[in-house]
């Protein structure tokens, strides 16, 4: 088995969709995110997908069935939703239930916009929730230390960020299946990529490629694999500078520039890997909960080019542990809401009742938060009966396991970590600079963001 080691919106949403499971109805154009004034009212902004959509909707009716509230759901596009509740904060239409991310909670600790939900939620439900899911959203306001203190949201989910491969194209190519327990190393992943990048059709040019990979979010697991990281376990200093760091990087850019087993820049511009990884082109690609909706639909429409399953992230050298990251949505209430007994309910419902648990794996857009049920009647029958892939009990083990927070996510502001990606396609893409001159320059420019960070947050607790 591998070792532990997790380590003002304004009052027009244009074009946002309004899903009503309820009797109130304001209108597709105009719509209050603030607080609801009857006593059963409340309003619960979120962002997502069609998917996302359906499975809120017949959750929250079953709320509004049990508690008889009255519940606006008001959901936004994935790219807006920070800047439309910046917005709300603003103006002071705060939602009473709405999605935070833990990277961007101290502020609003700070500024009094978040409920302290501790009294809200009882020690057996906390302690059947995975660690890093309230962890995420646990702030100690004297010390400044996240992870500990209060609790100011529960987890909408935790997304481990799996890794998967074609099953059928590893079929169609004779090629076993690899390992579901044991990661494979740099070398033979890399000999895997090889097999797979071939010219199908003999046209001289290639159609089929090992792999696919966006650094942005895709490197982590091969630099942790490595046994790299960016940042202390203080959290104070920046670690990019480690030559162990430097050559991961390397190798993760030489996938492109000098070995060819993903598509070039060009060829993902005209056709970006994610969906070739659909179309049957790439072998090996992420897999996480929010896709598995839109995986399995297309393993089903196009069941000769596309099936998958998912397995741990490559590792250096065998024997190293594999690492991946693990991401959540909080639920919070605010400060002000009218309902906050309510709110706090509500946020505490979707997040932990096992009805409105098993509606949103049902519908494969989050694995269940709650413990017991995962490692039992989900990972037994529910899951399998539902369409996720046959290992599924990889992104338990992530969550459970191995799973890490992104860099930054602890610290108060992210800009520090946000600035390593600045450049980044000077490595990865055209291979104008070296990853070790690129990391060295990185190092004093990253470590003087997070200093900063540190000084906001002190600046911010006095404040406060």
């Amino acid at each position: 088995m591998r070792k532990k080691g997790l380590a003002a919106i304004t009052a027009t949403l244009a074009g946002a969709l309004l899903l009503s499971a309820c009797s109130s109805n304001a209108g597709e154009d105009e719509v209050d995110t603030s607080g609801g004034d009857a006593p059963n009212e409340l309003t619960f902004m979120f962002r997502g997908g069609e998917y996302d959509k359906i499975a809120y909707e017949a959750a929250i009716e079953k709320f509004e069935a049990d508690t008889g509230a009255d519940v606006t759901m008001i959901v936004t596009d994935a790219d807006q939703y920070a800047t439309k509740l910046q917005a709300a904060i603003a103006g002071n239409q705060v939602p009473d239930v709405f999605y935070i991310e833990s990277g961007r909670m101290q502020g609003y600790v700070y500024a009094n916009v978040l409920a302290d939900l501790t009294e809200y939620v009882d020690q057996a439900t906390i302690d059947n929730i995975w660690d890093f899911g309230t962890e995420a959203y646990r702030f100690d306001k004297e010390t400044g230390v996240m992870g500990e203190g209060a609790l100011y949201g529960l987890p909408k989910d935790v997304g481990p960020f799996g890794f998967g491969y074609n099953t059928v194209m590893f079929e169609n190519m004779g090629i076993e299946f690899p390992d579901t327990d044991e990661p494979l190393t740099f070398d033979e992943f890399l000999a895997i990529c090889k097999q797979l990048t071939v010219d199908l059709d003999g046209d001289g040019e290639l159609d089929q490629w090992g792999t696919g990979l966006n650094v942005t979010w895709n490197s982590q697991a091969f630099i942790w694999g490595a046994g790299a990281d960016w940042v202390s376990e203080d959290q104070k200093t920046v670690t990019v500078d480690d030559p162990a760091f430097a050559e991961a990087l390397q190798w993760f850019a030489d996938l492109n520039l000098v070995e060819g087993v993903t598509p070039s820049a060009e060829q993902a511009q005209t056709l970006d890997t994610y969906q070739r990884w659909m179309a049957g082109e790439i072998g090996f690609f992420p897999v996480a909960p929010w896709d598995i909706g839109t995986y399995t639909q297309v393993a089903t429409d196009n069941p000769d080019v596309f099936g998958y399953d998912v397995i741990p992230y490559p590792v250096a050298n065998e024997g190293d542990e594999t690492a991946t990251w693990l991401g959540s949505l909080g639920i919070a209430v605010s400060e002000n809401s009218k309902n906050k007994e309510l709110a706090a309910q509500l946020a505490t419902y979707l997040s932990t009742d096992l009805d409105a648990q098993k509606i949103l794996a049902e519908n494969k857009v989050q694995i269940p938060n709650l413990k017991d049920y995962a490692y039992g009647e989900w990972l037994e029958t529910d899951a399998a009966a539902a369409g996720w892939p046959a290992n599924v009990e990889e992104f338990l083990q992530i969550a459970d396991e191995y799973g890490r927070p992104l860099p930054g996510t602890w610290t108060y502001t992210p800009e520090w970590y946000e600035n390593f990606w600045i450049g980044i396609e000077n490595v990865v893409d055209n291979g104008s600079q070296t990853a070790a001159d690129f990391l060295a320059a990185k190092q004093p420019e990253m470590q003087a963001l997070l200093d900063q960070s540190w000084v906001s947050a002190e600046q911010a607790k006095a404040a406060g």
